[in-house]
C-alpha cells in the first residue's frame, strides 16, 4: 500500500508540475501590467505572481544599488540590484541585470549610470531570504549571495513600510551595445519535472512485490515436494 500511495502521490505531483510550467509559461508571455502597488504588497506570492510580466516607472535610485553574487550563461559575477523610486513614493528593487567581475565599478560598464525617469519591463520575482546554499548574506561586510529584499533595503536605509517585498528582473535591452554592462533578461525559468518517472518507479516496485508475494504463496501453498513432478 505504501508503494501504491507512493506512485499516486507522485502523479499528484506531476498534474500540479504541468500546471505550474503552463502557468508560468502564460505569465512569461503575457503583456505587461502595471508592477503591484502598495495596496496589493500583501498579496504578491510565488503562486499568484512570480515571473509576471510587469512594467514600472521611477528613478533608480544607483547610490544605493547592491552587487550580489550570481552565476549565469555569462559566466560567474555579480547581479546589479538598484533600487528604483516611483512616482507615488514607494521603492521596488529592480535587478537591473548581470555584471562580470570587471565591471563592478560605474566606470567600467560602458555606458553611463540611468538619470531621470526610466521605464522598465521585466519578470516579477519573490526575495529570497537569507542567503544562497551554505553561503549566509553579510549586510555589515557588503556580501550577498541572494536577492534577499528586506535586508538589502535595511542595509541601504531605505523605509521597510515604502518599500515592495518583490524585486524585478529587467528585460534585455534591444538596443544596448555590444561589451556594455549590466545585462538584463538572463532570468532561468526551469522547472524539473521527474515525477513521472518516480511515479512508474514506485508502481513497478508495488508490482514486483505482488508478484513476489503471490510466488511465495504458491510455493507454500504447494509444499516443497508439490511443485516438482518428478518424484
Amino acid at each position: 500500500m505504501l508503494l501504491l500511495a507512493l506512485g499516486t502521490w507522485q502523479v499528484q505531483r506531476l498534474a500540479w508540475k504541468r500546471e505550474l510550467i503552463a502557468r508560468v509559461d502564460a505569465r512569461v508571455t503575457a503583456t505587461p501590467i502595471d508592477a503591484p502597488g502598495r495596496a496589493a504588497w500583501p498579496s504578491v506570492t510565488a503562486e499568484r505572481a512570480e515571473y509576471q510580466r510587469v512594467t514600472l516607472q521611477g528613478r533608480f535610485l544607483t547610490d544605493k544599488a547592491a552587487l550580489v553574487q550570481a552565476t549565469t550563461d555569462l559566466g560567474a559575477g555579480f547581479w546589479l540590484l538598484t533600487p528604483l523610486a516611483r512616482p507615488d513614493g514607494s521603492v521596488v528593487w529592480v535587478n537591473r541585470g548581470f555584471l562580470p567581475p570587471q565591471a563592478r565599478e560605474p566606470s567600467a560598464r560602458g555606458r553611463a549610470e540611468p538619470t531621470g525617469t526610466v521605464d522598465v519591463v521585466g519578470l516579477l520575482r519573490i526575495t529570497e531570504p537569507k542567503g544562497a546554499f551554505l553561503r549566509h548574506n553579510d549586510p555589515a561586510a557588503d556580501r550577498w549571495y541572494s536577492r534577499d529584499i528586506a535586508a538589502l533595503t535595511a542595509a541601504r536605509g531605505l523605509p521597510a513600510a515604502d518599500t515592495a517585498p518583490y524585486f524585478v528582473d529587467a528585460a534585455r535591452d534591444p538596443q544596448q551595445a555590444e561589451g556594455t554592462w549590466p545585462v538584463g533578461g538572463l532570468t532561468v525559468i526551469r522547472f524539473p519535472n521527474n515525477h513521472l518517472m518516480y511515479a512508474i518507479t514506485w508502481y513497478g516496485m508495488a508490482l514486483l512485490l505482488v508478484v513476489g508475494l503471490v510466488y511465495a504463496w504458491r510455493r507454500g501453498a504447494l509444499g516443497p515436494d508439490d511443485d516438482n513432478p518428478a518424484r
